[in-house]
């Protein structure tokens, strides 16, 4: 049972997107995350006071929470659903989140300082190949099939907030119990989206049976379900082969993609896919 955890949890958190592609017609985005935020972040609260957790004291500390939230969550999933709304594919959405630790050494050597190795240089340069392999030909496009600049300026913004929430979260600031941390950071993301719903945000709720599915599965499955899988695997020492499998998740994205709402790739883009994936395991070797 242990050793299916790790693939159980892939699985589930490549449908992330796939929930937002789901939803979109039916709902306001900014509106249907920030009620699962909020939803995640009461169930956390319930947990941590039935378990009489200890809460993070201390406006630094809570600050950190938060702000945390807010860029994992809030400023990652916000825009990234924006970019999807206008045209972006899920699988390439979540191609760009595999990229996350590329931009974690990039922002390493800009911002930290840090010299990386050239196996690191040589997984960034083939990340980067992969990436670009992807998103040019709808670059290039015209007409239909065409992605605007725009749009993939602000899904890559929203991969560098994940990155940057990242690095906030393993600051000494940031430790404490899993349910109230929890708690916070989705109150932090929470934030975030019900200001994008009050400047860009439609309103829309159709109370569609799909909308309350997709609702259901993001806040169960995902927030919670995932979460709680991720945690339990950190725990048993399987973190390292859970962090593998990540690069799996991009793949079954597409994949999934693919079956559920038409979603395609040429040929050069599945090349790309495949390289960028390869540079990525390249620079976390």
């Amino acid at each position: 049972m242990r050793s299916f955890a790790p693939f159980a949890f892939i699985l589930i958190w490549s449908t992330g997107f796939l929930v937002g592609r789901g939803a979109m017609p039916h709902a306001d985005p900014y509106l249907f995350l920030g009620l699962r935020f909020a939803l995640v972040a009461a169930v956390f609260a319930i947990a941590a006071g039935v378990a009489r957790a200890a809460w993070p004291t201390g406006g630094r500390s809570i600050g950190t929470h938060l702000l945390a939230g807010a860029l994992m969550s809030g400023f990652y999933l916000g825009p990234s659903w924006w970019a999807m709304e206008h045209g972006l594919p899920a699988g390439v959405l979540a191609l760009l989140g595999a990229l996350q630790p590329l931009f974690t050494a990039l922002i390493a050597v800009a911002v930290l300082r840090q010299r990386l190795a050239p196996r690191t240089w040589g997984g960034l340069a083939v990340g980067f190949t992969g990436v670009a392999l992807v998103i040019l030909p709808r670059l290039l496009a015209t007409g239909a099939g065409a992605l605007p600049v725009p749009v993939v300026l602000v899904a890559v913004a929203s991969i560098l907030s994940l990155t940057i929430g990242a690095m906030v979260q393993k600051t000494p600031s940031a430790a404490g119990d899993i349910r109230c941390v929890s708690a916070l950071q989705n109150l932090g993301a929470v934030a975030v989206v019900l200001a994008m719903a009050a400047a860009f945000g439609s309103g829309r709720w159709d109370h569609s049976l799909t909308l309350w599915a997709c609702l259901a599965w993001a806040t169960v499955g995902l927030s919670l379900g995932a979460t709680t899988l991720l945690i339990r695997l950190m725990r048993s020492g399987e973190a390292t082969r859970t962090a593998a499998l990540l690069l799996a998740v991009p793949p079954l994205a597409a994949v999934q993609g693919w079956l559920i709402f038409g979603e395609t790739l040429s040929a050069v883009q599945l090349l790309g896919f495949v390289l960028a994936i390869g540079g990525v395991a390249l620079a976390r070797r």
